[in-house]
């Protein structure tokens, strides 16, 4: 594993269930303030988390880094990658000339996705299945400026299996009378990737001091909200054109969805039932 290809951050939560709970200390701060915390020295990070110093140098060893420096070398060649725009990568390397598109595509979008899911924890994968097929959660989804397409996807399909489950709305009053009422017995599914929106970090966070649940799906760098989401979900965005791919995570969503009906059994299928009854009533098969 390197840095290059999972992100520091990535392989902090890759590691984290081996680590002492003095070195969890230490990546709960890292994560929470990320990745400014990690650019601090030794003897701040280990004040921050309450740690001793070899505690943290302990905890980098354990990341596969012979050493401090190295650790924030790889994350400060890391913060470049996780601020590149579309017309970045477009000035750093021109497209390619037209009629090899398809072969392109051909040698990325498949090797992005076997990686993403190659790489996906199991542990991960099967706590947000479970969160995303409980009756009793209220599930909200909701994504950035591209991303708010994946959130409505995997919305349509909650709607169809288990019910229950709304796109955070649009309009101003409708969104503040939906993130008033977050609590404990919702679900927040967010969607953010490289370039990462403030607001929905501010609405994680703020869903979090009312107890409520977060999924985060994110790119390899990991969006800032991974400091305060229950699950995190990265994905490749290994892309044949200038702007990130979303390919690998629409395979994490039909993973996600597989997962959900398979648990949800013999009532994922009368909710299918019930929604083909009332579109056939109300003729909206058309």
């Amino acid at each position: 594993m390197t840095a290059v290809e999972h992100g520091v951050a990535g392989m902090i939560h890759a590691r984290l269930a081996e680590c002492s709970p003095a070195e969890r200390r230490v990546a709960r701060v890292l994560l929470a303030a990320y990745p400014t915390a990690a650019l601090e020295t030794v003897a701040v990070l280990a004040e921050r988390a309450g740690v001793s110093g070899p505690t943290v140098l302990r905890f980098v060893n354990r990341l596969g880094f012979r050493g401090y420096p190295e650790f924030q070398k790889a994350l400060r060649d890391e913060l470049s990658e996780r601020d590149t725009s579309p017309l970045a990568a477009f000035t750093a390397e021109p497209p390619a000339a037209p009629g090899g598109a398809l072969e392109r595509a051909r040698r990325v979008l498949p090797a992005a996705v076997e990686a993403t899911l190659a790489e996906l924890p199991e542990a991960e994968v099967e706590a947000a299945v479970k969160l995303l097929a409980d009756p009793h959660l209220r599930v909200t989804a909701h994504g950035g400026r591209f991303s708010g397409l994946l959130a409505h996807y995997l919305v349509m399909h909650l709607i169809q299996v288990r019910g229950n489950a709304r796109l955070l709305p649009a309009g101003q009053v409708e969104r503040a009378g939906a993130l008033a009422e977050l609590g404990r017995r919702d679900l927040l599914v967010l969607f953010d990737y490289r370039r990462y929106e403030q607001p929905t970090l501010t609405i994680a966070q703020a869903a979090r001091e009312h107890d409520c649940k977060i999924i985060l799906l994110t790119d390899r760098w990991l969006s800032p909200i991974a400091g305060v989401a229950d699950v995190v979900l990265p994905s490749r965005v290994d892309s044949p054109s200038a702007y990130d791919s979303f390919v690998p995570t629409v395979a994490v969503l039909e993973t996600l969805i597989d997962g959900m009906i398979a648990r949800l059994g013999a009532a994922a299928g009368e909710r299918l039932s019930s929604i083909e009854t009332a579109a056939q009533r109300y003729g909206l098969l058309d």
